[in-house]
């Protein structure tokens, strides 16, 4: 596995008249790290298990929902995909979690990745 990371992030979306206008906001704090498992499992999709530590608030584990897809996205040397991923574990803040997350990529030529996650998580009171 290999870890990535990102920063606290606010990002904010109007839909105007004139357009869609947005705006990115870096948050000061503790990094995301992300590590996952991929195994390819047919032309375009594949499944995947890892996990998301949020720094001292805890983490998740993950494994696929189905399968995600890879394909080619129209730009020369770009491919994109999608998958959803079921919560399987909780730790911290987020023990007992369940729930889902989207994620949302793309891979450049070189590997290079531009991953968005969407995540609804469900925590007991």
């Amino acid at each position: 596995m290999l870890p990535a990371t990102a920063a606290g992030q606010v990002l904010r979306t109007v839909l105007t008249p004139k357009g869609v206008q947005t705006k990115a906001e870096s948050k000061p704090g503790p990094r995301a790290t992300f590590e996952s498992e991929v195994q390819m499992t047919g032309a375009g999709t594949f499944i995947e298990s890892g996990r998301i530590s949020y720094g001292k608030a805890g983490g998740v584990t993950f494994k696929t929902a189905g399968h995600g897809v890879l394909g080619a996205s129209g730009v020369d040397g770009l491919q994109r995909g999608a998958v959803i991923w079921e919560v399987t574990e909780g730790r911290g803040q987020f023990a007992r979690a369940t729930g889902l997350i989207t994620s949302n990529f793309t891979v450049g030529s070189k590997g290079e990745v531009v991953d968005n996650h969407y995540v609804r998580l469900c925590l007991p009171a």
